[in-house]
């Protein structure tokens, strides 16, 4: 199944855009749960600024917490009007790239897109949910670097059964984690605690050594239940 990973980005920018516009006029002051050291202003202003960056070249450190501050500090006083506005135009040339196949690291910006979609839906009291295109692409490359990063750790097999069908991994491997997409998206992208994925259905067995392998950017402090 070929997925086109233009349209994934296009497709979570205008849920985004509906999001907002639907919003209380109020609501870009919200603090995001997922991510308590931004408001949906901040949120947005992380977003529209991807689509600058990428326009104008400005891809040192990229995807780095200082790239990442830079673009929400430089929107702080832009309106969430002009932030969309400027998001929509600068957005079809990342989209034309990631339609290209020629990534190089761009498609984490897919991975965002749908990450922040989330934190936004928290935000504004909305629950969670993942397009089932986006999941079939992203959800095994997330479950194959656990399992990876496990097995060149020397710790034994590991696989991924997702509840939805996805089986990531041997059956017959040792430890055996069974988790929702949407779970597995959320916890591994650092919206969960540490204690909130030992809690997770491990099949028996004790995962504490297998942690420091499952979060791509690691734990939450504090539970986060969505």
């Amino acid at each position: 199944m070929s997925i086109d990973l233009g349209e994934l980005y296009s497709a979570a920018r205008t849920r985004i855009t509906e999001l907002v516009a639907a919003m209380p006029s109020s609501g870009d002051q919200l603090v995001c749960p997922a991510t308590p050291e931004w408001t949906v202003h901040d949120v947005l202003a992380h977003l529209r600024g991807i689509t600058e960056d990428v326009r104008t070249g400005n891809l040192e450190g990229a995807t780095t917490d200082p790239w990442t501050h830079a673009q929400v500090e430089r929107h702080r006083d832009t309106t969430t009007v002009e932030l969309i506005t400027g998001w929509t135009a600068d957005a079809p040339l990342l989209e034309s790239v990631l339609s290209s196949g020629v990534l190089g690291g761009v498609e984490r910006s897919v991975f965002d897109a749908h990450a922040h979609e989330c934190d936004l839906r928290g935000a504004l009291g909305l629950a969670g949910s993942l397009p089932d295109q986006f999941s079939v692409w992203a959800l095994p490359l997330i479950a194959e670097g656990f399992v990876t990063r496990v097995a060149a750790a020397g710790l034994g097999g590991v696989a991924v059964e997702t509840h939805e069908g996805e089986l990531i991994g041997a059956a017959e491997a040792a430890t055996v984690l069974r988790v929702s997409r949407f779970e597995l998206f959320r916890a591994a992208l650092g919206r969960r605690s540490a204690a909130q994925v030992l809690s997770y259905d491990w099949g028996g067995t004790d995962p504490t050594k297998l942690l420091r392998y499952f979060f791509v950017f690691g734990p939450r402090l504090d539970d986060l239940v969505e």
